[in-house]
């Protein structure tokens, strides 16, 4: 971890879900290299070595990486589906640093199977994970902020960086319970940015394609560079736009979607209505429907749906 010239976090302070590997580290990293100081959120704790030492964590290991490079960080081992664990992560960070300024939210695990083979617990975990730690974070976070707006007689600055995934936008057939909590983490975030607008906090969402422990049986079929170049789908390449979401310079970005991977950024545009029908009655008869309906759909390719497959197709050009 090298400390980069431009510091434009420095004076705040972050929290970084799921960050003790993968795409959380990097981001961890990232916020701290940009002058953040970091609480380094994973679930776990501490094993012991062969010689029974205690053995540090991954959350442990990346708050002091990046304690060795100059930075600051702790790390907190609860667990982000927990309501009450949450509280408790929040409240870390405001009594180690005095406040909170960032909260990237990326704690996620995978359950995957098809809709016809999903048992409830797949299916009710994924949820947990993801969408209900994605408000339990969030709403401790918000309420803090409204709180230290009230008292400021003004707005304050507050990031909320989530976590969706390409398979909400383009549907994953073997991801039913990823798919619905990776949705649910978009609606959250507009109702967020809404609502928190008024007291300076910003909320995105990012999509983002890396190779991580979660995702290595995901792009198993996608080679790494040999030649010394970055891995297209290292998590490097996602860092930096977290770094910018979090920070003064993003202050009119709200409610957005941008997925990013491989050098690249795509922002999506929100849902627009495609067709328009009126009933010539008071209101519709089946009748009525299938002739307006019907033809509508007659000439569209069969597997175009609401998902955005072509997404899938983004590269850096």
């Amino acid at each position: 971890m090298s400390l980069p010239l431009s510091r434009p976090l420095d004076g705040m302070s972050a929290i970084v879900t799921g960050a003790g590997r993968g795409l959380g580290r990097a981001e961890a990293l990232e916020l701290a290299g940009l002058g953040a100081a970091v609480v380094v959120n994973d679930y776990g704790q501490p094993g012991r070595d062969g010689s029974g030492e205690a053995s540090a964590t991954p959350a442990e290991e990346v708050a002091e990486e990046i304690r060795a490079a100059g930075g600051r960080a702790v790390a907190h081992l609860g667990d982000v589906s927990d309501h009450e664990q949450a509280r408790a992560l929040v409240e870390l960070a405001v009594d180690t640093y005095g406040k909170l300024d960032i909260l990237v939210n990326n704690a996620g695990i995978l359950r995957d199977r098809m809709i016809f083979s999903m048992t409830e617990d797949e299916w009710d975990s994924v949820i947990r994970v993801h969408l209900k730690g994605h408000f339990n974070t969030t709403h401790f976070a918000a309420a803090h902020w409204r709180t230290r707006s009230k008292e400021s007689g003004g707005p304050v600055h507050g990031r909320i960086v989530n976590t969706s995934s390409e398979a909400f936008l383009a549907g994953s057939a073997g991801q039913p319970n990823y798919a619905a909590a990776k949705g649910g983490i978009v609606g959250l975030t507009t109702s967020t940015a809404l609502a928190l607008a008024r007291y300076g906090v910003t909320a995105n969402v990012i999509c983002p394609r890396a190779r991580t422990r979660m995702t290595e049986d995901v792009f198993a079929g996608f080679q790494e560079p040999s030649d010394g170049r970055l891995d297209a789908l290292a998590p490097e390449h996602v860092a930096p736009l977290v770094g910018y979401l979090a920070s003064p310079a993003a202050a009119k970005v709200n409610g957005q979607l941008l997925v990013v991977h491989g050098g690249m950024v795509a922002i999506v545009e929100r849902p627009r209505v495609a067709a328009k029908f009126d009933s010539s009655k008071e209101t519709f008869s089946f009748d009525e429907l299938d002739e307006l309906i019907s033809p509508y759909y007659e000439d569209r390719p069969p597997n175009e749906t609401f998902a955005a497959a072509e997404v899938l197709g983004l590269k850096r050009g």
